[in-house]
Parts: C-alpha cells; structure tokens; sequence
C-alpha cells in the first residue's frame, strides 16, 4: 500500500477508496497498525509537540505560555498512546454491534473502518502546530464521518442498506462518548502537570 495515494484517495474520493480497501488482505490488526495508523496519528502528536513547545498555547489565569521540550514532548506521547487505544476500542465496540445491525463481526473489518474514516482528523492534525485552529481540525473530522458513512454502505462490515444508518448513528454517538471520556481523562492529567509546575 502506498501511503499518500491511500490518505489522498480516501479523504478525495472514498467512494472509489473503500471497495480497494475491502479487498486489501490484512493478516492482523499490529500489520493496520504498523502499516497505516501508527504513521497517521503521529501526524497530530508530532504537530501537538511543536505547537506547544516552540508557540505555546493561552491558559486561562496564567495568560501566553510555551511548554519546556519535556512538558511537550510528554503530552504529545500521551495524546499519541490515548488515540491508537481509542482506535481499537471504538472499533472492538463495532464489532460487537454487528450482529444488532445484522453485519458480519470482523475485528480487521472494523478496525479498517475507523482507521481509515479517522484519516482527515488525523491529517489535519498537523494544524495542532497551532493550537487555535482546532476548529478546521474538528471540521475535518465531520468529514470523516461521512467517510465512515460511505464504507459501510459499501458493505465494509456486510451491513444490509436498511441498517446503515442506525449502525452509523450509535458508531457516532459511541464514538462522541469515547472521544469525551479520552479529553475528560487528558485533560484532568495535564491539569495536574501545570498544576504542579510541569509546563
């Protein structure tokens, strides 16, 4: 797989992206990993580390400030390990849901699916070198779901066309509950690091 033909051709033209990628053969979700996700989600977390560090970022009661090498280095590593573990567990939840929506469970399947609808948000990641542009980031990642969208009408998990829809709303809504959980917990850890002076 040719990386930038696949992040161009999914984010460009899912609809043409996604019936190549059902045929992909992945022997194992660490290959997904190895291969696509490990490398993508970098792409926020290496983009996070020189925003915070080399521009810094406004914290309310203490104004401008720049974290040290360490301090950024240290969210970007925690931001990165909590986004691939958000990854497989969102996709662990899909699978799971299958058979409600009576698709087909397929752990690579699913992991597919939130990898690579996952993509514009990862890729826009790279606007975390400035952290005020976490709109653009957000917007990117509306856009990811209609790539979500688009992967399961196209049978990604072997859902009937009558349950796409509820399938891809309980996806958001799971996914929405994750992504709060995961900003919930890094939040409260790096209150903790400036509380304690680990800027």
């Amino acid at each position: 797989m040719n990386l930038m033909v696949r992040i161009q051709g999914i984010i460009l033209k899912p609809a043409e992206e996604w019936p190549k990628i059902k045929g992909e053969p992945v022997s194992s979700i660490a290959e997904l990993y190895k291969s696509y996700i490990m490398i993508v989600a970098a792409i926020p977390a290496i983009a996070q580390f020189l925003g915070f560090w080399l521009i810094g970022i406004f914290l309310p009661f203490r104004g401008f400030v720049r974290f040290s090498l360490a301090g950024a280095l240290g969210r970007a590593l925690v931001s990165y390990v909590f986004s691939l573990v958000m990854v497989y567990v969102l996709a662990l939840i899909i699978d799971a849901l299958a058979p409600t929506f009576s698709s087909q469970p397929n752990q690579i399947n699913a992991l597919k699916l939130v990898a690579y609808s996952m993509t514009p948000y990862f890729v826009a990641g790279i606007l975390n070198i400035i952290p005020v542009l976490n709109l653009v980031i957000f917007l990117a990642g509306l856009w990811g779901i209609n790539i979500l969208y688009i992967g399961l009408k196209q049978g990604i998990m072997s859902t009937p066309p009558n349950k796409v829809v509820g399938y891809l709303i309980i996806i958001i809504i799971v996914g929405l509950v994750l992504w709060l959980a995961v900003s919930l917990i890094l939040a409260a850890i790096f209150s903790l690091s400036i509380f304690y002076g680990g800027l």
